[in-house]
């Protein structure tokens, strides 16, 4: 058993000196995650990826007790909790209160394509939410591609599935977010 797997049975067991063992071991994997799926954000973005992931460790191992079974199950909560932050910085930044009715624009990047919007991100994770209950694995798959920035190879070992399989399952569920994206439009 390594390490990793070692301190969150112990984190599991009540153990909250084992969380703060866990995260100098696993904060790097945990920034590099955030730092790929920032990379892809707006221009302007106000979340960076270090409080991307402090944000996402104090939802992982907060005031309750986390069970995580293995290192996958850790990794996958953490991708969701990405998710979670991104899509709720989207939402509070679309709100009228907070200006969502203007667009921010940088001046020095005006001809530059933007990858994705808040409302995109938005209806992203409302034809997610509709996948996990069709097929979670897919569901999965997408998070840690779509939100975290992962390679084929790396979401594939995370969530046990070989490459190939992982090919398939990212296929139709890319294709059945885009007939449902087409949908909600």
């Amino acid at each position: 058993m390594n390490e990793v797997t070692h301190l969150l049975d112990r984190v599991q067991g009540g153990d909250r000196n084992a969380a703060t063992e866990l995260l100098p071991l696993v904060y790097e994997e945990l920034r590099q995650m955030a730092a790929q799926k920032m990379a892809r954000e707006n221009p302007g973005h106000t979340l960076q990826p270090t409080a991307l992931v402090h944000e996402a460790w104090l939802r992982l191992v907060g005031d309750e007790t986390p069970q995580f079974v293995n290192r996958s199950h850790f990794f996958g909560a953490a991708a969701e909790a990405m998710r979670r932050i991104l899509v709720e910085n989207a939402r509070r930044k679309s709100r009228l209160k907070h200006g969502g009715q203007f667009e921010r624009v940088d001046l020095e990047s005006l001809d530059l394509a933007v990858e994705s919007t808040d409302d995109q991100v938005l209806a992203v994770d409302a034809a997610l939410d509709k996948l996990a209950l069709r097929d979670p694995v897919g569901a999965q798959l997408i998070k840690l591609r779509f939100f975290v920035g992962l390679p084929n190879v790396e979401a594939a070992r995370l969530l046990g599935l070989s490459e190939r399989t992982a090919k398939r399952v990212w296929s139709y569920a890319r294709a059945w977010l885009f007939e449902e994206l087409k949908k909600s439009e």
